[in-house]
């Protein structure tokens, strides 16, 4: 087997196991579709833009939970517009512990803010991981010609 197809192979499985895995939803594939020879690199922008905001949202969520008296509506906030976003990519995995989140600011529960907030940290750079090893692998086909 070639390298081309070797990577093309790995491309697919690696696509398939983010899916069985439930880091990534349709929404995704919504995304590659609206990809072209004339926009090459719209999926790695556009998730490169949800990096970006995903720090500042963490950061921000960290920080909110982190006052002696936490305001929920502000945490809610930040982890409302993390939802909008991980939706907006197909990070369903991310998007989950969101909604997890969201019902602990209503029931205005730190412990369990705290433990949500972990696991989206957890969650957040699992997903990073995978999808940056999913680009550089894109990377590789189109350096050998694909």
């Amino acid at each position: 087997m070639d390298v081309m197809s070797q990577l093309r192979r790995q491309l697919l499985e690696h696509t398939a196991f983010l899916r069985k895995e439930g880091f990534l939803d349709d929404q995704f594939e919504q995304l590659q579709k609206l990809q072209d020879e004339n926009s090459p690199d719209f999926v790695v922008e556009v998730v490169s833009i949800f990096f970006e905001d995903s720090e500042k949202l963490l950061n921000n969520m960290a920080r909110a939970l982190e006052q002696k008296i936490v305001d929920f509506k502000q945490v809610d906030a930040h982890v409302h517009q993390f939802k909008g976003s991980s939706a907006s990519i197909g990070a369903m995995r991310v998007k989950n512990v969101c909604i997890e989140f969201r019902n602990y600011c209503e029931a205005q529960n730190v412990e369990e803010c705290f433990r949500c907030m972990q696991k989206l940290q957890y969650e957040y750079a699992l997903l990073k991981n995978q999808l940056e090893y999913l680009f550089r692998v894109e990377q590789q086909i189109r350096a050998a010609g694909g």
